[in-house]
């Protein structure tokens, strides 16, 4: 039998609905501006770090700090974002971390024309953007569920990824090729992104929310959503798996080191750094979309980890250009099966009245592999070389899968993506209302 289906039609296509669609075109306006924010921020942090006088080694650390300093507000937020992602409306709880953003946009376009941004500004506005994120990230996914069947709910996991994949590769060429001609730029056009972001989520209809749980103290409702990730082990295996994979391999805060010094390629260079793993994940993504898998999803999601490790070591050793392009690339590709995977098996294991503490669970891992991994990555930097640490972090991701498989045999074990029998008829999910486009 054949491990994906046929493509499927337009009929059972997430985006024949309006809501859904909305949601998509929020959410890739807001990974553009996002990430061509994030890499212009990265820039200058380690541009002002280097021509003040640091050497590489110190001005890593201080890419370390962005990463720590958007990674403390996620961690602290953490449980309250989730509590609050199922117990509000999520669409409105996405508006506002919106809006907080384009501020942020706002007032580093003005400090970077008026000549202003310094260190310490950078920092501060790092804080902001961590408290944005950690409560978009558990409305935001909570919310999509929440759009379509089950039936057809991977393929829109998909179809999210690839919004939130064009964003990552279109995001850093714009904010590179906008620097390059003026650096204000960047962050006034991440400011109109942001309002097109909230425009489309004020265009979604109604959606269910899941029942509230009576006689509950909102601490009680928090811990509970921690618990269930403790208790579910595929759950549990799944996040923590791209928590430590991740983590350890992170090499996307060095990015500006390799790009000035390593590579010496300039801002261009580093648009393309950032840009090659976003077109493997994105075309991995696109793939999926139209191709679902649909056996053998545990084992392959464990291979997928260990191929984004060793990918990571031949970047970390490169002085090529189109060698770390071409390592990039797998990475992401890599990185994209693994997600695809995890997400799903996160969505369709969890009942609906849980998914917003659980996403904001899946959220802490994913801040604490990506910005606490950038200050890792940075701190390794810092005290051993920025190769080595790149390096180290890979043959860290590949220890991690062969662990995890021995730690979490569910994983190995794991051959579709069906839930359990007891959340087959998990209902705000599975009553969508057919809308028409």
């Amino acid at each position: 039998m054949r491990e994906t289906d046929t493509p499927p039609s337009p009929d059972t296509s997430p985006l024949r609905i309006a809501n859904f669609r909305a949601y998509w075109i929020s959410r890739l306006s807001m990974t553009l501006a996002q990430y061509a924010m994030m890499l212009i921020i990265g820039w200058q942090t380690y541009n002002i770090a280097r021509d003040g006088g640091m050497g590489v080694a110190e001005a890593s650390g201080q890419l370390a700090l962005i990463g720590l300093l958007q990674f403390v507000p996620l961690f602290i937020l953490t449980p309250f974002s989730g509590w609050a992602a199922d117990h509000f409306d999520r669409r409105n709880l996405a508006r506002l971390t919106v809006a907080l953003q384009f501020v942020c946009a706002v007032l580093l376009a003005w400090l970077t024309a008026s000549d202003k941004l310094s260190l310490a500004w950078i920092f501060g506005i790092a804080v902001l953007l961590g408290i944005a994120r950690a409560f978009s990230g558990p409305a935001l996914s909570a919310l999509a569920p929440n759009l379509v069947p089950k039936a057809i709910l991977p393929n829109a996991i998909a179809l999210s990824s690839i919004s939130w994949q064009v964003g990552m590769i279109v995001g850093p060429a714009l904010g590179g090729y906008f620097y390059a001609i003026e650096p204000f730029s960047p962050y006034a056009a991440a400011g109109v992104l942001f309002l097109v972001s909230m425009t489309a989520l004020s265009l979604i209809g109604k959606v269910p929310q899941p029942p509230r749980e009576a006689n509950k103290r909102p601490i009680h409702q928090m811990v509970e959503g921690l618990r269930y990730v403790v208790r579910n082990k595929m759950v549990l295996g799944a996040i923590t798996l791209d928590l430590f994979a991740v983590f350890l391999a992170g090499a996307t805060a060095l990015f500006p080191v390799y790009a000035r010094d390593i590579l010496e390629v300039g801002e261009t260079g580093l648009a393309q750094l950032a840009m090659a793993p976003a077109v493997g994940a994105a075309l991995t993504a696109l793939w999926f979309s139209f191709r679902p898998l649909q056996n053998n999803v545990g084992p392959k999601m464990l291979w997928a980890v260990a191929i984004f490790g060793a990918a990571t070591i031949v970047f970390g050793l490169s002085t090529s250009m189109p060698l770390s392009l071409a390592m990039l690339f797998i990475v992401g590709a890599a990185d994209m099966f693994s997600v695809y995977i995890r997400q799903s098996l996160i969505q369709l294991h969890t009942p609906d009245d849980k998914r917003g503490r659980v996403s904001s669970v899946s959220l802490l891992t994913i801040s604490a592999s990506n910005e606490f991994g950038d200050f890792f990555s940075g701190s390794l930097a810092y005290a051993i070389g920025p190769v080595a640490a790149v390096v180290g972090g890979g043959g860290g991701a590949i220890l991690t899968v062969a662990l995890w498989s021995k730690i979490f045999p569910v994983l190995r074990t794991t051959r579709t993506f069906d839930p359990p029998e007891e959340l087959q008829e998990d209902t705000p999910t599975g009553k969508l209302q057919e809308q028409t486009p």
